[in-house]
């Protein structure tokens, strides 16, 4: 699974290519891109600290004015972090769905992308425990609490389709499929924040596979 659905490469990633270091002035977009990647980097601090614009703006060797010609405000820039966390993970949970069609299969594989995109993306990890919003516009809060419903949403589907093709899940109710989703969501965010509470050192995917075994079995 990490071969063909690896979420390593990304948008943000890409910002930094060659050309664009050697070069004295971005192009159009790479700066704000930059500025994502950044903010990004300095969210994996393990001490989990506050971000600062002041702090951000001397990590890139800009002013803090040249931040606000790119992102309106701080929230902004949390919000081009979330639009990259929606993106990357429903893009990966739909090349899941085409791939598997065993619901309990689609069901697995969105499970273990949701720990390896963690692992892979410590800052992104504390943006979707809530952790970096802390003290930032409440509307940040609104949208990750949205992002992680539609997870969970995606699992209940996977299981309503596994349902329907016998096996392990075939004698469970609609409430027990709600219920059973539930559960692994509660599984991936335990996971996450026992990732974030060690300073990224437990990992996330650490004997993933005997529990999600153990999780998804009758």
């Amino acid at each position: 699974m990490r071969d063909s659905l690896d979420p390593t490469s990304s948008p943000i990633e890409a910002s930094t290519s060659e050309e664009g270091k050697t070069r004295k002035r971005p192009r159009p977009g790479e700066r704000r891109l930059q500025i994502l990647q950044v903010l990004a980097e300095m969210l994996q601090n393990p001490k989990g600290e506050r971000v600062t614009t002041a702090a951000l703006a001397a990590k890139i060797q800009v002013s803090e004015a040249a931040l606000y010609r790119h992102f309106a405000s701080k929230a902004q820039m949390f919000e081009g972090l979330i639009a990259f966390i929606e993106q990357t993970i429903f893009g990966l949970i739909n090349q899941i769905n085409q791939k598997e069609e065993s619901g309990l299969a689609q069901a697995r594989g969105i499970l273990q992308m949701l720990l390896f995109f963690a692992e892979k993306n410590p800052g992104m990890t504390r943006v979707l425990l809530g952790d970096a919003l802390f003290q930032e516009d409440d509307r940040l809060q609104e949208r990750i609490t949205q992002v992680l419903d539609r997870v969970e949403a995606s699992l209940k589907q996977a299981l309503r389709i596994g349902q329907t093709q016998g096996g392990a899940l075939a004698n469970l109710s609609q409430d027990d499929i709600s219920v059973r989703a539930a559960i692994l969501m509660s599984y991936v965010l335990g996971r996450w924040h026992r990732f974030a509470r060690s300073g990224f050192k437990k990992l996330p995917t650490d004997a993933s596979d005997a529990s999600l075994r153990i999780l998804l079995s009758e």
